[in-house]
């Protein structure tokens, strides 16, 4: 409407019911570039004009130097290189709550422009799932854009805790530490008490999981469970070698073939055990997710799934990746959207189980 108000100024402002010289019927139509070209909807503009050396936020819902904010500079420092019109790339730590803080932020808060990205735990899905107090976002309404790996949760115990076996923990008392909120390495030790009958001792607290194993080296609590892959992994890797620490099992399905311990599997004994711990470890394929904020602009999203794709097949990429510890194993966008609508479609009863045994109350 505005624009036909505009024309109808222009007409006026030419000579409307009188001959139009070729002067002033130039200027009209330059007029009237202008006017298409100021009315234009953000929306429309091209990606390579919106991204021109913009700032893209990425926001990380750990602290600096854990495995979040690693692989979130590792990936910000290449994926600008995919990416139309030089923008830059800056990293910023929101840690709180097992990475709720960030979650929420990113959801109700972030600009929905293109230009906020963040990266948060793969838990977050099952925490919006089940319900968890403090969760304000609906995962389903996220541009996921991808993850770089998948990496699996492991118990670490110390030998001097006096626990051989996976049977001992149903014997005898260990102390398990553990940050608090809702990421997999407070979760993973609150359900095998609830759900297996463990007879495990939390104590939450810890400022990050590293800081969990170095109570265990100063014999505050005996174990964790901790995920690994990335840099963090070779220096877990240093903890078995040096006989600080011993993989007790796997919180997976499958055992995995690099590590030398069973998969907690293979000690469940009820099907509801195994349904809840099946929905448990399947965030696992999240690897390290990648999203926009909701309403962010179709083509907006579709450059930064091709630039992170790109990202992740890139041969100067992978070899620092390989260079720090990192075990590639990538998704899309669209695969981390389709576990996720796999994980919102989760039954009711099992979701219902899975509250229950992840809860300390």
């Amino acid at each position: 409407m505005a624009t036909r108000l505009r024309f109808h100024e222009l007409e006026s402002a030419t000579g409307r019911g009188r001959a139009a010289g070729p002067s002033r019927i130039a200027a009209a139509i330059l007029i009237a570039v202008f006017v298409l070209s100021i009315e234009r909807p953000a929306k429309t503009q091209p990606v390579e004009g919106f991204y021109k050396r913009k700032q893209i936020r990425w926001v990380v819902g750990t602290a600096a130097g854990q495995d979040y904010d690693l692989w979130s500079r590792l990936i910000a420092r290449h994926m600008v290189r995919f990416m139309p019109g030089n923008p830059s790339m800056v990293v910023e730590n929101m840690p709180g709550a097992g990475h709720i803080l960030a979650s929420n932020y990113l959801f109700n808060t972030a600009a929905r422009d293109g230009t906020v990205i963040g990266m948060v735990s793969r838990n977050m899905t099952d925490a919006a799932v089940m319900g968890l107090p403090n969760v304000r976002f609906d995962p389903g309404k996220f541009n996921w854009v991808g993850s770089p790996e998948i990496s699996n949760r492991v118990m670490f115990v110390n030998p001097a805790a006096g626990i051989g076996a996976v049977p001992d923990l149903f014997e005898r008392e260990l102390i398990v530490g553990a940050p608090g909120g809702v990421q997999g390495v407070t979760a993973a030790p609150i359900l095998l008490k609830n759900l297996l009958g463990m007879k495990l001792r939390i104590v939450q607290g810890y400022h990050s999981p590293n800081d969990v194993v170095l109570a265990i080296a100063r014999g505050e609590v005996g174990a964790v469970v901790i995920s690994i892959g990335g840099p963090e992994s070779a220096r877990r890797q240093q903890w078995v070698a040096s006989g600080q620490l011993r993989p007790l099992f796997n919180m997976e399905p499958q055992p995995l073939p690099k590590l030398d311990a069973p998969t907690i599997f293979d000690f469940l004994k009820t099907e509801e055990q195994r349904q809840v711990l099946t929905f448990f470890s399947n965030n696992v394929l999240l690897g390290r997710p990648v999203m926009a904020p909701p309403d962010v602009p179709p083509g907006r999203v579709a450059v930064l799934r091709r630039a992170f794709d790109a990202t992740m097949g890139d041969e100067v990429f992978r070899k620092e990746a390989g260079s720090m510890g990192f075990e590639l194993a990538p998704k899309s966008g669209e695969q981390i959207a389709a576990l996720v609508a796999a994980a919102l479609a989760t039954p009711k009863e099992i979701v219902k189980k899975a509250e229950i045994a992840s809860s300390l109350n």
